[in-house]
């Protein structure tokens, strides 16, 4: 198998599927090629039960600065207007009531200052406090036996979308595959790639393929083929694992907690399985992890590769994990996955959503769980909070930790464009891929009302919601995504 493309897309997660579907149905680009190396798209990271399925506006995650949510906001409505667009049945995804909570004086204080004074009520009109009695119609559970004296407050929105990122990813490429200009090979591993006079020739397991521009789109394995090319030299990747933990029908959406302060992962959270909604999770836990698959030995070496095994990255991994905050988090997460022991240290995680919880009623998830790589920045020996992207001659890298997955669109919106400038002959129709997205996505308070009476508490299983990145996330924390 082999032959000539405009665009190669490495990597068929959520993020390269995304930019399949963008180039292929908003540009004029004559032939596309997505090469993957698993037996079918989306079946690492952006598979449903490898990411915490948060579609992440903003608007309860309290890591986020105003800015960052400003700019998260839109990538997560142009995803959700796609779903809305193309899911009315809710394959791909479902609607159900998401949440903050805070706990105690100071929590409750936190959240009055995020909505009033910080501007997030301003920035999401459909976000609103409620308080004990309104919390308990929503989440009875996470009312259920708490100490009637602690104050309660919740910022509660109805844009709690729940999505299968894996489902997602699929759906972008079986609406890129209508287009004759694209070519989709599964199991198909690429070897090599190489700069030539016209693009990039890329070695497969099964044959080359010879492209004008190309976007690796393949998670941690982006890092890696950059350095190959001489791309990022000054990053290297600390690979998260994240886990749940499950127990039976306690919660009708999301349920967060807030954030704890410099961690760029996510909050521990409580929330519906998107497949199963009598079954909820609670994660994600975050522990470190030499490799840069769950579960795959294979993928130790390559993480050496992207390692580096020099001083700047042995320097960085020292200063990040010295950290007075990091450290303990790191240590207390390695526990969480010991037998016996793990379950009692998580079980406090659990009873902050939903108090009444007890040892037996929660078990670690087996088979849940991605790796989410954070990128470190070696010069300045720190972690780089957030996604990265490496522009080159004629080549883009992805390495997305959360939210990739939730702003997926976004992302190949701004790839779309750059591999346009790259190509030189071609157009992008921004305003068609509007229209197909973020057009669709209910704004205003009659929305709101809307939402509020089709998707109460009783009715909770609103359809199968897919709960996905994440990320190629690059969906977050290390299992959201996205």
């Amino acid at each position: 198998m082999s032959g000539n493309y405009d665009l190669v897309i490495v990597g068929g997660g959520i993020s390269g599927a995304s930019l399949l579907y963008t180039t292929a149905r908003f540009t004029d680009i004559e032939s596309i090629a997505l090469i993957e190396k698993e037996s079918e798209v989306a079946a690492i990271n952006s598979h449903h039960t490898n990411n915490s399925q948060t579609l992440h506006f903003g608007d309860i995650e309290t890591n986020y600065t105003l800015e960052k949510a400003e700019e998260v906001k839109e990538g997560a409505e142009l995803l959700a207007g796609y779903l809305e667009n193309h899911d009315a049945d809710r394959e791909m995804h479902a609607k159900r009531s998401k949440m903050v909570l805070g706990v105690g004086d100071e929590e409750v204080e936190a959240l009055e200052r995020r909505y009033d004074d910080e501007g997030f009520g301003d920035l999401f009109p459909k976000l609103r406090p409620i308080e004990r009695e309104e919390i308990a119609e929503i989440e009875p559970k996470v009312v259920e036996g708490r100490d009637p004296d602690t104050d309660l407050l919740a910022l509660q929105t109805p844009d709690g979308y729940v999505v299968d990122y894996g489902e997602t990813a699929k759906s972008f490429v079986e609406e890129a595959r209508e287009e004759a200009a694209v070519d989709v090979f599964t199991g198909t591993k690429v070897t090599d790639v190489t700069p030539t006079p016209d693009g990039y020739a890329i070695d497969t397991d099964d044959g080359r393929f010879e492209s004008a521009a190309a976007v690796v789109a393949a998670g941690s394995h982006s890092l890696q083929i950059a350095k190959e090319l001489g791309y990022g030299k000054d990053k290297a990747l600390l690979p998260v694992a994240g886990s749940f933990f499950l127990a039976d029908d306690l919660l009708n959406g999301k349920v967060y907690t807030l954030q704890m302060k410099k961690l760029p992962f996510a909050a521990i959270h409580g929330d519906a399985d998107v497949h199963d909604p009598s079954t909820t999770r609670f994660g994600p836990t975050a522990k470190l992890v030499p490799a840069l698959e769950r579960g795959r030995i294979s993928t130790v070496s390559d993480f050496l590769d992207v390692f580096g095994l020099n001083a700047a990255s042995f320097l960085s991994y020292a200063n990040i994990l010295a950290d007075r905050i990091l450290l303990p988090y790191v240590l207390r997460n390695l526990v969480y996955d010991v037998p016996s022991v793990g379950p009692k240290q998580f079980l406090p995680h659990v009873q902050k959503v939903v108090p009444s919880v007890e040892l037996d009623d929660i078990e670690r998830a087996k088979g849940y769980g991605g790796v989410r790589p954070q990128i470190v920045d070696t010069e300045a020996k720190s972690l780089d909070m957030g996604e990265a992207k490496i522009v080159g001659k004629d080549i883009i890298f992805n390495i997305t930790p959360s939210p990739g997955a939730s702003t997926c669109l976004k992302n190949a919106m701004r790839d779309t464009r750059t591999v346009v400038d790259f190509l030189d002959d071609y157009s992008f129709d921004e305003e068609a891929f509007r229209a197909d997205t973020i057009d669709h996505f209910p704004t205003g308070e009659a929305d709101t009302a809307d939402a509020d009476a089709t998707d109460s508490p009783d009715d909770g299983d609103d359809g199968d919601d897919p709960d996905a990145p994440d990320a190629n996330e690059p969906d977050a924390a290390p299992i959201e995504g996205e």
